[in-house]
């Protein structure tokens, strides 16, 4: 062992050393928790929609609804919003732990230099200079690197799967609240034409009044019902900023430096297939986010076993060493060193036993956390479809009921102007009529905003049959 050529060689051999002595892991090995899978949605029989012509995977889904500014709106996201802004940082920050852990398995190298000056009054000073190359390493005997990167991967996958979920949750926030907006321009303009008539009816109630056929109470009624239908208006524009202002937070705008202006509403509701239910499984992000930490958790277990055996170390150094600085570029100045190191913990009062327990308690709760994720999801669905139905049958009636309404008022209307009712019948009437117009168009609002909360249930897009 006088050759220090034979010390470099042993450096060259650790690589291939951690390759031998990495073979065994006392982890449990991965299976992905079980959950309820039925054959088919309970609020699916009976429907079947027509699947649309293009696939989307979590793609433009919003492209559906055929709305330009919706589209253009829908593209700022990933560029614009801090949630998915931060939700991206999450995740590059995920990927670089999985390389910090990674890099654990790999022996690492160092150079170190050293200059020393000492002596006596007697003796004089002497020179010492030292250049060192130096490598340790810590073979994965036991499977807890390993473990640790196996972690680390989990993780960063469900960091990926969070960020998908944060870029869904904005894109059907926005897509939601960019419908409010045109539900409330189509609402105000229904109210603008009602006013107008209110203004009509009331020009007519005064002449009736002076002309002494009608009385003051029924001006008075007229009147009371434009100033509330303008209150009305006032509402709605209220609301309109509201929900103006929260598409520019969305796109991470002030709400100064956006304004959304009024356009026709396109009342369109996309046709969604829906599949099976197991492939609800592979399709939504926060299920995939909760069955990696599944998987992170069960290598947590790995590596709490793995303190119960010993930690192995292994070091080794070339160097050179003199009084002069050109010593050190002198091969018979070579110094060389080898070592092999071992700790095992004799009695920690349990704490490790305590450790498996708790990391094993960990992964059942993760694993209950991924099920109750699943089964939320299944709940979400078919909440969603139910409520696709009714809406879709409340619609024919809500149309039925305006169109109704709408006659019995102008029959009411012209029933007065030849004075064989009073105004309060012409009050009520008109009431109804604009109640039944305005549920009408919330109704086809109602279908609008579920069919988003449905593609979001159902992952933020579909594979076309």
């Amino acid at each position: 062992m006088s050759n220090p050529m034979r010390a470099t060689e042993l450096l060259r051999l650790l690589p291939l050393a951690a390759v031998l002595l990495g073979g065994c892991a006392v982890g449990p090995a991965y299976v992905k928790p079980t959950t309820p899978e039925p054959a088919a949605f309970k609020e699916a029989q009976g429907w079947s929609p027509a699947a649309p012509a293009d696939a989307l995977d979590r793609g433009p889904w919003w492209t559906l609804f055929n709305d330009a500014v919706l589209n253009e709106l829908a593209g700022q996201i990933d560029v614009s919003n801090q949630n998915v802004a931060a939700a991206v940082a999450s995740y590059a920050q995920a990927r670089s732990l999985v390389q910090q852990q990674r890099a654990s398995l790999f022996p690492s190298v160092s150079l170190s230099t050293s200059g020393e000056r000492s002596g006596t009054r007697n003796a004089g000073a002497d020179n010492n200079y030292r250049l060192n190359i130096g490598t340790s390493w810590e073979p994965d005997l036991w499977g807890r690197l390993r473990a640790s990167v196996g972690a680390a991967s989990a993780s960063a996958q469900a960091s990926a799967a969070d960020l998908a979920s944060a870029r869904l949750s904005a894109q059907g926030e926005l897509a939601a609240n960019y419908f409010v907006v045109r539900q409330t321009d189509a609402q105000a303009a229904l109210l603008a034409t009602t006013i107008e008539g209110y203004q009509r009816v009331l020009q007519i109630t005064r002449n009736r009044f002076d002309a002494g056929i009608a009385t003051k109470s029924d001006v008075l009624q007229a009147q009371t019902q434009l100033s509330n239908a303008r209150i009305d208006a006032l509402s709605l524009a209220r609301q309109r900023a509201q929900f103006e202002h929260a598409i520019a937070v969305l796109l991470g705008k002030a709400p100064a430096d956006f304004t959304l202006a009024s356009a026709p509403w396109q009342a369109f509701v996309p046709e969604i297939p829906v599949g099976v239910p197991s492939a609800l499984l592979q399709r939504r992000p926060d299920i995939a986010a909760a069955e990696r930490r599944v998987a992170a958790a069960n290598e947590q277990i790995g590596i709490a076993r793995s303190a119960y055996y010993p930690n192995i170390g292994l070091t080794a150094s070339v160097g050179n060493g003199g009084s002069r600085v050109s010593d050190l570029f002198s091969a018979s100045n070579a110094l060389w060193s080898f070592g092999l190191s071992a700790a095992q913990s004799l009695f920690n009062a349990g704490a490790t036993r305590a450790s498996v327990a708790g990391a094993e308690a960990s992964q059942q709760a993760a694993v209950a956390r991924y099920r109750q994720t699943v089964l939320d999801a299944f709940g979400d669905v078919e909440n969603q479809l139910s409520a696709t139905r009714v809406l879709a049958q409340q619609l024919v009636l809500r149309r039925q009921a305006s169109e109704s309404a709408d006659q019995v008022e102008a029959q009411i209307l012209n029933r007065y102007k030849a004075g064989q009712v009073s105004y309060s019948e012409v009050v009520q009437a008109q009431a109804s009529a604009l109640s039944a117009r305005r549920a009408l168009v919330q109704a086809q609002g109602d279908r609008q905003s579920t069919a988003i909360s449905l593609i979001q249930a159902l992952g933020g897009g579909w594979q076309a049959q």
